[in-house]
């Protein structure tokens, strides 16, 4: 066992000790068609036996939520990739939660790094993360709330605070019983589609800091329920010795949900 396996799974801390119910998310962005959809999702159906372990949800455009909902396996969800933030109304282009849940999609992905940053002059504020977080929460759906560091942040050593600030408007904005409907991917901006991923131990130590920082300004009960996943490159070639990571609850996957690997990556949360 390498020096990493070691860390993840030897580490001490004050919060929880027990792992949670794993989790895997696949986050397709804006690609698919109906043709690759459909041979996508054939390969999981048959490759995937879904069992209480691990809670499997697909993020995909919102043109083939309802195409993908149909043929994916019982057990298995779709979720949006992102949720309004009002309700139904004159809001050209948005997909409200009431529209959602409506449809049968009660998950959706909140705050990714390509929304903080892409959308907009100064791309999405944690505020408006936490403003949609709330209101999906509040119409009956379960939220993917991403948060995470770029490389300059990192080195600089401003990465505690960069990720405490994502998370004020959370701690702010929902109510203790919220937190249940919560799952917080960390998602360092270096590694989100660069091959490049944090290792073990930088994954298991953020994920310890995050869990800290839920217990002082939540509860430590939420903090000891709350699925914290990992999520920048994650690939079969390490999966495996990430999610031996004590506070590593599961994975939010990029690039890898659109290839064969996938079903790999899944199933090695059920071994």
């Amino acid at each position: 066992m390498n020096q990493f396996n070691d860390h993840c799974i030897n580490h001490k801390y004050s919060v929880s000790s027990t792992k949670k119910r794993p989790f895997i998310g696949g986050n397709w962005k804006c690609n698919g068609t109906l043709t690759s959809i459909d041979s996508l999702i054939s390969e999981l159906n048959s490759n995937v036996t879904v069992s209480s372990i691990p809670e499997i949800v697909i993020a995909v455009p919102a043109l083939h939520i309802l195409h993908t909902k149909a043929i994916l396996n019982p057990g298995g969800f779709v979720a949006a990739q992102d949720v309004g933030v009002n309700g139904n109304g004159s809001y050209t282009g948005e997909h409200s939660a009431e529209m959602l849940v409506d449809a049968g999609i009660m998950w959706t992905i909140i705050g990714h790094s390509e929304r903080r940053q892409g959308f907009g002059v100064k791309g999405e504020t944690s505020i408006l993360v936490a403003t949609k977080a709330k209101r999906a929460i509040d119409n009956g759906m379960k939220v993917i709330v991403c948060i995470g560091e770029n490389l300059e942040d990192r080195q600089n050593g401003n990465m505690n605070d960069v990720l405490r600030n994502m998370l004020e408007p959370l701690f702010d904005t929902l109510n203790e019983c919220d937190w249940v409907n919560v799952v917080i991917a960390y998602e360092p901006v270096w590694a989100i589609g660069t091959g490049v991923t944090a290792t073990p131990e930088q994954a298991e130590d953020t994920h310890l800091l995050i869990r800290k920082l839920i217990s002082s300004r939540v509860s430590l009960n939420v903090a000891n329920n709350l699925r914290i996943i990992y999520g920048g490159s994650v690939k079969k070639n390490n999966c495996v010795n990430l999610i031996k990571c004590m506070n590593i609850d599961g994975f939010l996957v990029g690039g890898a949900s659109l290839l064969p690997e996938f079903s790999y990556i899944i199933n090695c949360l059920q071994l």
